[in-house]
C-alpha cells in the first residue's frame, strides 16, 4: 500500500548507506530485490530470519556477478525493472558489465543510482574510506564536540545514512518522478561528501553571518549554550534541554529553580554562558531523571529525558504512535515519514542470501527450465 507500490528496485548487495537505501524504498511499497553474492548464500531458515534491521523488506537472490550467465541475467531483470542500486567504488560495475549504460541500452528508463563516499569521480574517489572520513572532510566532524575536547563521531548517522542512504533514496525519488515527465532514466551520483555537506548548509549559514566560532563547543548548538545541551541527574542518568526561544527559556529558568530571587545575565550573554552551564549541572544533580521528567515534561520548556535504546520504545509518546515496531522478535524503527492514504509498511522480516532466488527469477518471466540451466552452470544460487 505505500507510495512506491509498484516500482521495481534492484539493489546491489553493499554495505552501510546501500542497504539503507533499500530498506526506505522498500518501507515506502518498493518491491526491492537484494541480488546478494552466490558465495554469500549459505542457506537459513526462514522461521528464524537474520536480525540485520537495514535488511529488512527484500527478496534476495543470489547471482554470480563473475560469470557471463550472472551479468546477463541481471541485464535481463533491469530491463522489467525501475531502478537499480549500487554502492561499489567507481569502475567496478563498469568491470562487471552492468555499468550504466549497459543497463540504460537495455532499459531507456532506468534509474541508476550509484552510492559512494567520495564521489564517481575526483582525486579521492578510488581511495577507500568510512563514514567518519567523509565526514572529516566535510567541516561536519570538527564541527561536534564539546569545549577543550576532540570532535566526537556521531555513530555512523551522518555520513552513512542521513548524507548517504537517504540521499540516494531521495535522489533515486527524484529521477523517478522527473522520468513521469520526459520518459527517461538517468544515473543518480550520491556520494556521502556531497550528503553531508548538505547537511552542513544552516551552519555555512551561520558562520557567513559571524554567529557560528570555529573552536567546539562555544556555539548554540554544539553545547555552548546552558540552553541546549544534555545534563547528568543524580541517578547517573540525563536529560535534554533545548530552550532556545526566550519564551521557553523562561520557563526553563522557572521549573528549574535557578535564579529565583537574583537577576540573571541576558540569556544571550556568551562571556556568562559557561558560568550558567555550571549552575544548571549542579541544579539538575539534585534530582533524578524521572522527578525531573515529571516537572519538566509536556511544558513548552523543550525537554526530552535521554533515553537508551532498551527505553526509548516504551515511552508512552513513542507507543501511542507506534514508532517502534516489533517483527520476528526483533524491535526495530517503524517505516517514516507517514501517508494519509497510501500507508507505508515493513513487508517481510530480512532474508538470507537467495533466499527467495526461484520466486524472483519467476516473477521477472523466467521458465523453471531457463532456471535449472542457470543453477547447473553455478550462476545462481
Amino acid at each position: 500500500m505505500g507510495p512506491l507500490k509498484g516500482i521495481k528496485v534492484l539493489e546491489i548487495a553493499s554495505i552501510g548507506p546501500g542497504p539503507f537505501a533499500g530498506m526506505m524504498l522498500s518501507d515506502m511499497g518498493a518491491d526491492v530485490v537484494r541480488v546478494d553474492r552466490a558465495d554469500r548464500a549459505k542457506g537459513g531458515d526462514p522461521a528464524a530470519p537474520p536480525k540485520d534491521v537495514l535488511g529488512r523488506g527484500r527478496r534476495s537472490v543470489a547471482i554470480d556477478l563473475k560469470k557471463p550467465e550472472g551479468v546477463e541475467l541481471v541485464l535481463q531483470m533491469v530491463e522489467k525493472a525501475d531502478v537499480i542500486i549500487e554502492g561499489f567504488r567507481p569502475g567496478v560495475m563498469e568491470r562487471l558489465g552492468l555499468s550504466p549504460e549497459a543497463c540504460l541500452e537495455r532499459n531507456p528508463g532506468i534509474i541508476f543510482g550509484r552510492m559512494t563516499g567520495w564521489g564517481q569521480e575526483g582525486p579521492l574517489a578510488q581511495t577507500a574510506g568510512h563514514d567518519i572520513n567523509y565526514i572529516a572532510l566535510t567541516g561536519a566532524l570538527d564541527a561536534i564536540g564539546r569545549k577543550g575536547e576532540g570532535p566526537i563521531p556521531p555513530l555512523n548517522l551522518v555520513g552513512d545514512f542521513g548524507g548517504g542512504g537517504m540521499l540516494l533514496a531521495y535522489g533515486v525519488v527524484c529521477a523517478l518522478v522527473e522520468r513521469g515527465l520526459s520518459g527517461r532514466g538517468q544515473v543518480v551520483d550520491a556520494a556521502m561528501v556531497d550528503g553531508a555537506s548538505s547537511l552542513m548548509a544552516m551552519f555555512f549559514g551561520f558562520k557567513a553571518m559571524g554567529a557560528w566560532d570555529s573552536e567546539r563547543g562555544v556555539n548554540l548548538l554544539d553545547t555552548g549554550a546552558p540552553f541546549y545541551d544534555a545534563y547528568e541527574t543524580s541517578d547517573g542518568k540525563y536529560i535534554s534541554i533545548g530552550s532556545i526561544e526566550p519564551q521557553f527559556y523562561a520557563l526553563l529558568l522557572q521549573h528549574s529553580g535557578l535564579g529565583e530571587e537574583e537577576e540573571l545575565p541576558h540569556q544571550m550573554d556568551r562571556e556568562k554562558w559557561p558560568d550558567m552551564k555550571n549552575r544548571l549541572a549542579e541544579i539538575f544533580k539534585t534530582k533524578t531523571r524521572e522527578e525531573w521528567s515529571e516537572i519538566m515534561e509536556g511544558t513548552d520548556i523543550c525537554f526530552a529525558p535521554v533515553l537508551t535504546m532498551d527505553e526509548a520504545p516504551d515511552h508512552p509518546h513513542m507507543r501511542h504512535r507506534s514508532t517502534f515496531v516489533d517483527l520476528e522478535g526483533v524491535t526495530q524503527p517503524a517505516p517514516a515519514p507517514r501517508f494519509s492514504r497510501t500507508e507505508a509498511e515493513v513487508i517481510r522480516p530480512p532474508a538470507f542470501a537467495g533466499q527467495h532466488t526461484d520466486e524472483v527469477l519467476e516473477s521477472f518471466g523466467l521458465s523453471d527450465d531457463e532456471i535449472g540451466a542457470l543453477r547447473s552452470r553455478n550462476a545462481i544460487v
